[in-house]
């Protein structure tokens, strides 16, 4: 058969690319490539070997799980570790990345299920992203732990696994003489960031994400290193020669969690009985994708798997991959960049941040061009230069970050970059911050950029909420020296408004009609709007509501502010800077003067309200009320509320995805009331 030149080429690349890959991410626990970078190869390779057939080599890399034995062996960075084969392989899964990729996967099952597939079940659990590993017990004890190596051979860890407190070294009442668990190890949120903050203070390079950092603390040549890590364990699997544990995968799992071993606790079981059921798994699917950034450790999708092992044993296996399971892949969050420059932001506060400016990514959906560095410190911890490449994380709505640098890919081009003396606009010598000296801020009350960035915020939803004023208009507002502060935009004219560039009749009038509709504003967002530091949009309510006035809160003492629940020396202090400063009191009064009316917040709390005595935590999305609104009833009934779970909390208040605050009620203990059940007793309170 011919085939054209440039297919051969492209199948010798993928070839070596994926290898280069699985040797980065298996072997040096460094990879240089994203997850979604590799999948996309390894797609294409699959796609061209179907279609040329006879171009496939025998070593491929579809046919194979992790990096090769000849890979492994030897000294791979100064770490050697024994081989261990395993009895049966230890499979990858194939990846399912949307709803129609879904329904194809049960389509193929079905057909291979013939007559039972009527009947069948999918068991649904999280996809860790950490480290296989097996473990092997003889008479109930631990006798030998590897990691899954290329499938079919492993490397014996036993020495560090022993160093994992979840991990059972010996079972009171083992089932079989011969006992293998298999299930992940992983590193939480928490130790990964404290494990990167420790090396780097020694000069080391971090992680890239808690699945490196947990696969490099286990293949470590002294057991005590890896005893400092806090490494967990789940177990998913278990085999013996007498059969698997029950007739069903959930029924598996819960025999194991029975004989002491970490399992999971949020699974999910979906009958083909139930028509609807992939549209159920589906949602349930894009509900973790929000969820994920609630849970304690990372997890990069959802394994979906037949919960009957009848049903596995009909579909069989591939050469890398069972037929019976899947890996509904989350849209990817981290993905590898180019820093091509860093340039600095002067925030309201005059702080100065410096922002990487990266090579345009697309991570989870969005496409990143910008990613905050935080501060000098962080970039020399991290030893970020122009020109590296880094991995970039997006969270949630979280700003994107740079994780950590790819020092590999660098080729001796890159800058190191030289923090400013001076602000960047206005040219003022910066000042290190008192309070913590690490923050950078420009002092001068006239730099155009910190005017800028009050406005906005002045005007931003949830403070003033003004219509119409985006940042070219504020730009210009303050170039023309129409607006120095916030007060002078209740004084703009239309006269000055058409002086603007491109400011017609009807805009100029549309402006100045959203300024006067926000003449009237409750304290606690007027509080927010002026932007105080270290004062957020809960802070500036618990304000608002102890003030009552802004007169009375113009007066507050620094013990008042102690006795209000959540506020601290650190904010306190930052309240106190604001008030005794003469230009921020002559805005206050100002304020006034151009007619501003400020509402006071406080609602007469009811003697015998129905939630008299509570300490109230309300968490996720209500339906029929902001959480801002429920909280003002619920205070008006009686009840304190504040802002996370703890032992004194006696009542949380729970909407739709809530998440870690739930979680922790239920571990606490605490009562939780939804929102038909809050309605109902707001609605008998008032009758």
């Amino acid at each position: 058969m011919s085939t054209p030149p440039s297919i051969q080429s492209r199948i010798a690349e993928l070839y070596s690319a994926i290898e280069e890959a699985n040797h980065d991410y298996y072997i040096k626990d460094a990879p240089k490539i994203s997850d979604a970078e590799w999948d996309a190869l390894f797609r294409e390779l699959k796609e061209l070997e179907e279609k040329f057939p006879h171009l496939k080599r025998d070593d491929s890399p579809t046919e194979r799980v992790g990096a090769s034995r000849k890979e492994r062996s030897g000294v791979q960075d100064g770490v050697t570790f024994s081989d261990v084969p395993h009895r049966e392989p230890m499979l990858s899964l194939a990846n399912a990345l949307d709803a129609d990729e879904l329904r194809d996967f049960d389509s193929r099952v079905e057909k291979l299920l013939g007559q039972s597939a009527p009947e069948r079940s999918y068991y649904v659990e999280h996809k860790f992203d950490g480290l296989s590993l097996e473990l092997v017990y003889e008479d109930g004890e631990l006798t030998c732990a590897s990691t899954r190596g290329d499938g079919f051979t492993g490397e014996n860890v036993t020495a560090n696994v022993r160093t994992i407190p979840s991990i059972p070294q010996r079972l009171e009442s083992p089932p079989f003489r011969r006992f293998e668990v298999r299930g992940e190890v992983i590193l939480s949120f928490a130790a990964f960031e404290k494990l990167n903050t420790e090396r780097l203070a020694l000069g080391e390079p971090p992680f890239a994400n808690p699945r490196n950092a947990a696969a490099g603390s286990l293949r470590q040549l002294d057991p005590e290193v890896t005893r400092k890590r806090p490494l967990e364990f789940f177990a998913y699997a278990a085999l013996s020669p007498e059969g698997l544990l029950g007739e069903r995968q959930s029924e598996m799992v819960k025999a194991l969690g029975k004989l002491s071993f970490p399992v999971q606790q949020r699974t999910e079981i979906y009958s083909a009985t139930d028509p609807l059921f992939l549209d159920r798994l589906t949602e349930y699917f894009l509900k973790m994708t929000t969820e994920r950034d609630t849970l304690p450790y990372e997890i990069d999708g959802l394994v979906v798997k037949l919960d009957q092992f009848d049903h596995q044993r009909i579909c069989g296996t591939r050469s890398r991959t069972p037929r019976w399971a899947t890996a509904l892949k989350f849209p990817p969050r981290e993905e590898f960049t180019t820093v091509n420059d860093i340039t600095i932001q002067v925030g309201r506060t005059g702080a100065l941040t410096p922002v990487a400016e990266l090579e345009p990514v697309n991570v989870g959906g969005v496409v990143v061009r910008r990613a905050t560095l935080h501060n000098e410190q962080e970039i020399q911890r991290k030893d970020i230069r122009i020109g590296d490449t880094v991995v970039v994380r997006r969270q949630g709505d979280v700003i994107p970050a740079v994780v950590a640098v790819v020092t590999a890919k660098r080729t001796g081009s890159e800058r190191v970059f030289t923090f400013p003396m001076n602000c960047p606009v206005c040219g003022t010598p910066a000042v290190r911050d008192e309070e913590d000296g690490v923050g950078v801020r420009c002092p001068s009350l006239c730099c155009p950029a910190k005017r800028l960035q009050q406005l906005r915020h002045f005007v931003s939803r949830k403070a003033f909420d003004i219509e119409n004023l985006g940042e070219k208009l504020l730009e210009q507002l303050i170039s023309a020296e129409f607006v120095k502060d916030p007060a002078d935009l209740f004084t703009l004219t239309y006269d000055q408004l058409l002086t603007l560039d491109r400011m017609a009749d009807r805009s100029a009038r549309n402006i100045l009609d959203a300024i006067n509709a926000r003449r009237e504003i409750t304290l606690d967002r007027f509080l927010y709007a002026l932007g105080i530091r270290q004062v957020g949009e809960k802070t500036a309510r618990d304000l608002a509501q102890f003030s009552g006035t802004l007169d009375r809160f113009r007066e507050i003492t620094d013990g008042e502010l102690l006795s209000i629940p959540e506020v601290g020396e650190k904010v306190a202090s930052a309240i106190q800077q604001f008030l005794l400063d003469p230009s921020q009191q002559e805005l206050l009064a100002k304020f006034g003067q151009v007619g501003v009316t400020v509402k006071p917040l406080v609602r007469e709390v009811r003697p015998d309200g129905v939630f008299q005595g509570e300490v109230v935590v309300i968490t996720g999305t209500l339906s029929t009320m902001s959480r801002e609104e429920a909280g003002a009833a619920v205070t008006h009934e009686g009840g304190r509320v504040v802002g996370s779970v703890s032992k004194g909390t006696t009542l949380v208040i729970a909407g739709e995805k809530a998440g870690s605050k739930l979680k922790k009620a239920g571990e606490l203990g605490i009562p939780v009331m939804g929102e038909e059940e809050l309605l109902i007793r707001l609605k008998g309170a008032a009758s």
